[in-house]
């Protein structure tokens, strides 16, 4: 005996860049808010919210709220929760939607580019991925926090966005290069921090 399948069982998965542009499509010309993003998305997954949050990292000038919003879901991630919470003050503050908008229309065609090689592939264990996954994230977001140097935002990012975008797909192959580049990042940052360290402390060793 058959057993029928369910719409929910045949329907097939909405890619990724499909859900960015029905997202830029429904954006308030003014501004929005993290409500209003949290409510569009349905709550989807960490992935899609962490990936929006790092391609607006990119844009100059929001890599620092970026990064602290990041930190938000990753956290979560660690902590093994099921879906993305925004506090309530955080998810009603508004942001400029031109930029989110502008940041969308340039990544959606990227996006839907990669899609056609990236697939599940490697598997992972869920719970170990998403916690391993989130801690990546945190200590990312944290160089985009505290080293802004100019242009410093771009790479750890995009980062972000690859994982994201691998967290999505459950694509292994795409997550152990994006992990691994995060570690190259991580290590440049590292370097830079420590050479501004040691500036800092060759002028005030001068001035003494």
């Amino acid at each position: 005996m058959l057993i029928p399948r369910s719409p929910a069982d045949t329907e097939a998965p909405i890619p990724t860049s499909a859900v960015l542009q029905r997202l830029h499509d429904e954006m308030p010309t003014d501004r929005f808010t993290l409500g209003w993003l949290m409510r569009s998305l349905h709550k989807r997954s960490f992935g899609i919210i962490m990936l929006l949050l790092a391609l607006v990292a990119i844009a100059p000038g929001l890599s620092v709220v970026a990064g602290l919003l990041l930190m938000i879901p990753a956290f979560q991630m660690i902590e093994g929760k099921s879906a993305p919470v925004f506090p309530r003050r955080i998810a009603e503050r508004s942001f400029p939607a031109r930029r989110l908008a502008a940041v969308l229309q340039r990544s959606v065609p990227v996006l839907g580019y990669l899609e056609r090689v990236v697939h599940p592939r490697w598997h992972t264990p869920a719970a170990a991925t998403k916690r391993l996954v989130g801690a990546v994230v945190v200590i990312l977001s944290a160089t985009l926090v505290f080293i802004p140097i100019p242009l410093s935002n771009e790479v750890p990012a995009l980062v972000i966005a690859l994982i994201s975008l691998a967290y999505i797909e459950e694509d292994g192959v795409l997550l152990s290069i994006a992990l691994l580049a995060a570690v190259m990042v991580l290590a440049v940052a590292m370097a830079a921090a420590w050479e501004i360290l040691a500036g800092a402390k060759w002028l005030i060793d001068l001035r003494s």
